[in-house]
């Protein structure tokens, strides 16, 4: 069952403290209807099918009748915290979309509302930055080189003084992109070339995209438009 917790059945689960005997004995159907609020389609179906037969072989253990109250209140919690969040972003967006830089910036693949929020709330009025490297200064995104008291100076590596909620962020909207998006995939994919056996390189080269990324959006926003595949390679 361990393997399925990252779902929303695995707590739901845990919430009504079904020991795996308890749920052998549960028909299917039955078992689908206490832990499942919706209709998931087949990969829910399917999940809560794997998580029903590995129970009547499992060895399971005895739980006592606080470990289910402290579980249900603890599980109510989250959800709880969960809904609270959602609420929280859907405000914000609703925010953000007063602003008309708010449709540029979820054009961009890997944006979604809340690294478009942290954009644009970061850098407000795009017209007060000189260059790209005051954008990416704000990020922390920018290039320091760490000489620590050694002769020799070591490779440049970015900066981390901008704001750190933006740049993890940014690295978030990177990962997507190089793994969904065409355009960003080709572009990610190309700089690794010849570069493969280097250690950490994926993580530096995503870094590098975030940047990228970063200077896209905010082009994007000075110019009041949408993004395209052309803003990669310019």
């Amino acid at each position: 069952m361990d393997s399925f917790f990252g779902y929303g059945e695995g707590p739901a689960v845990v919430k009504w403290c079904l020991n795996p005997a308890e749920l052998a004995n549960l028909s299917f159907e039955a078992f689908v209807r206490m832990v499942s609020s919706s209709n998931g389609g087949e990969n829910q179906r399917r999940r809560l099918w794997e998580i029903h037969r590995k129970a009547s072989s499992s060895i399971g253990c005895m739980v006592h009748p606080s470990a289910g109250l402290e579980a249900r209140i603890l599980l109510d919690g989250l959800q709880h915290l969960h809904s609270m969040i959602l609420e929280t972003d859907r405000r914000i967006a609703a925010v953000c979309r007063r602003f008309p830089e708010y449709g540029y910036l979820v054009s961009i693949p890997g944006f979604g509302p809340d690294i478009s929020a942290k954009v644009l709330g970061a850098l407000g009025n795009p017209h007060r930055f000189e260059n790209h490297r005051q954008v990416l200064k704000t990020a922390g995104l920018d290039l320091s080189s760490d000489r620590s008291g050694k002769r020799t100076e070591t490779a440049p590596v970015i900066s981390k003084k901008g704001k750190a909620d933006l740049r993890y962020g940014l690295y978030q909207a990177a990962l997507i992109a190089s793994t969904r998006n065409h355009a960003f995939i080709t572009y990610y994919t190309n700089r690794l070339t010849g570069r493969e056996r280097e250690k950490g390189i994926r993580t530096r080269m995503r870094v590098k995209l975030a940047a990228k990324m970063l200077i896209i959006a905010w082009t994007l926003m000075k110019k009041r438009q949408m993004f395209d595949p052309g803003c990669i390679r310019a």
